[in-house]
């Protein structure tokens, strides 16, 4: 059995990392994995998916970023819940319509997670995001 902490280190790491495989994310989520995503800036209403929906968003970042990063702050445990605050940072890459190319987006994340026998069943997040770049002039 896998350590929360590692599990939800390794979780952070697999998706930042843009040329990580689907089946390292895979390796880390549950079959019947819900993710939470409380309403943002860039999804207003926010979305609950499943673990296709999750590796269909993990294909999609990769082919809308530039590039990515995660940086951990901070880790609470309890038993089998893992609390995140981290910092979110993507580069829009070529061929986003409502961003320029080289768009830095930053978010702030408070996440929570639940880690049942090495993978993740649960994750909750709350991503703040920082004002986002002007979307680009249309071509005339």
């Amino acid at each position: 059995m896998r350590d929360p902490v590692a599990v939800v280190r390794q979780y952070f790491a697999v998706v930042a990392d843009l040329g990580s495989s689907p089946d390292a994310l895979l390796d880390v989520l549950d079959p019947a994995v819900r993710i939470t995503e409380h309403p943002n800036a860039i999804s207003p209403r926010g979305a609950v998916r499943d673990r296709d929906a999750v590796l269909a968003g993990f294909l999609a970042g990769k082919a809308l970023l530039e590039t990515q990063t995660i940086d951990v702050h901070e880790l609470l445990v309890s038993g089998d819940r893992v609390a995140v605050r981290a910092t979110w940072r993507g580069t829009i890459g070529e061929g986003a319509d409502a961003l320029a190319p080289g768009a830095e987006l930053v978010a702030h994340i408070a996440a929570w997670l639940t880690v049942v026998d090495g993978r993740i069943t649960e994750h909750e997040t709350f991503d703040c995001y920082e004002p986002l770049p002007p979307a680009p002039a249309a071509a005339e």
